[in-house]
């Protein structure tokens, strides 16, 4: 029989691929969705005040830098669309559906290559070298998927006066920085102050678990191009259920501080357990998720995400990534119990 059907019923399944928050649906959602049902009946309100006011708190912004999108992949289309860039640069390894949105508007990509042998950290400095007036969008992911990498409040700094002297638009997507510790000292939220050639966006999906709702939204400080974005989105593009269920986890502070520690913990002993091995390398994270290279000679990520489902684990192969190759495995951090499995069942197959 082939492995990749087999499956041990015992174990429920778990996705290490989702990068989803373990503790699930905040509790302030199920209630807020319970108490709104009603709300379904009716269109939304095409201002959401509401929805705004505590995006705006949860970001220390005001109401007028807040862009509002159905999840972060409208953004992406929402900002090539009013962009329209020509040539865009974008980070390797890095979240392949940058290319694939900006392709569709016929835009031209560029990379600039992250070096294995300096642990996929960004070298800033090299990076802002090989910019040019040539570049109309530079999109950075940060925390890194699938590196799990974070780049400093300065780095980012330094790559957005960059970028404006090139005239050049940089879009840093944060969809990962709540996992970080201290993240705040990290977001580059506070820049578009700054600069208006800088737009930060921010889902809801992974660290609030709820990729189901569709809400994603951005910070940006340009009244030229916010003008753009009233005229080209969709009113009532937020369902009422959603607008309403984002408007409380933002408030929920309880969530919030008991999931950056329960990542901050599990983070720090996967981190510990699986360096032990000499048959892997791991690049030290950031965010909820991890990438590991493997060192055996006869063992790539299908032999180990067969393995690994056949008791309920499923990782995510780096083989399809842009700089990675099927040595590469990426994983997230779920609970003690479950991460347990998750480790010993990776290692005795490494």
């Amino acid at each position: 029989m082939n492995s990749t059907n087999l499956r041990l019923e015992q174990y429920p399944t778990v996705l290490y691929n989702a990068n989803l928050n373990p503790l699930g649906i905040p509790e302030s959602v199920r209630r807020a969705i319970a108490e709104n049902l009603s709300s379904i009946t009716k269109y939304p309100d095409i201002y959401y005040n509401k929805l705004k006011k505590a995006a705006a708190e949860y970001t220390d912004m005001t109401l007028d830098r807040i862009v509002m999108g159905n999840g972060s992949s409208d953004l992406y289309k929402l900002y090539a669309t009013i962009l329209k860039p020509k040539k865009a640069l974008l980070i390797s390894p890095g979240p392949m559906e940058y290319e694939r949105v900006l392709r569709t508007y016929n835009c031209e990509v560029k990379y600039y290559d992250l070096s294995e042998n300096k642990e996929f950290e960004l070298d800033m400095d090299d990076l802002v070298k090989s910019l040019d007036d040539s570049y109309d969008v530079l999109m950075l992911s940060n925390p890194n998927n699938p590196t799990s990498k974070i780049v400093s409040f300065e780095d980012i700094k330094k790559l957005a006066e960059a970028c404006r002297d090139h005239k050049i638009f940089l879009i840093v997507d944060e969809m990962y920085i709540e996992f970080v510790d201290n993240y705040k000292t990290y977001t580059a939220i506070p820049l578009t102050e700054e600069f208006s050639n800088l737009a930060v966006i921010r889902s809801v999906s992974k660290f609030f678990a709820v990729p189901g709702l569709r809400f994603g939204y951005a910070v940006m400080k340009n009244p030229s191009l916010m003008k753009l974005v009233d005229i080209t989105v969709t009113k009532n593009n937020i369902a009422s259920l959603s607008a309403i269920a984002a408007s409380a986890m933002f408030k929920d502070d309880d969530y919030i501080e008991q999931g950056q520690s329960v990542i901050h913990t599990e983070r720090s002993l996967v981190y510990l357990a699986m360096s032990t091995s000499k048959n892997i390398k791991l690049y030290k994270p950031a965010a909820n998720f991890m990438l590991v290279r493997l060192l055996g000679d006869n063992v790539d990520s299908t032999l180990v995400a067969e393995h690994c489902n056949q008791r309920g684990i499923i990782i995510r192969r780096c083989d399809d990534i842009r700089g990675l190759d099927n040595k590469f495995i990426r994983f997230c951090f779920m609970n003690p119990k479950q991460n347990d499995l998750m480790v010993n069942t990776i290692l005795e197959i490494v």
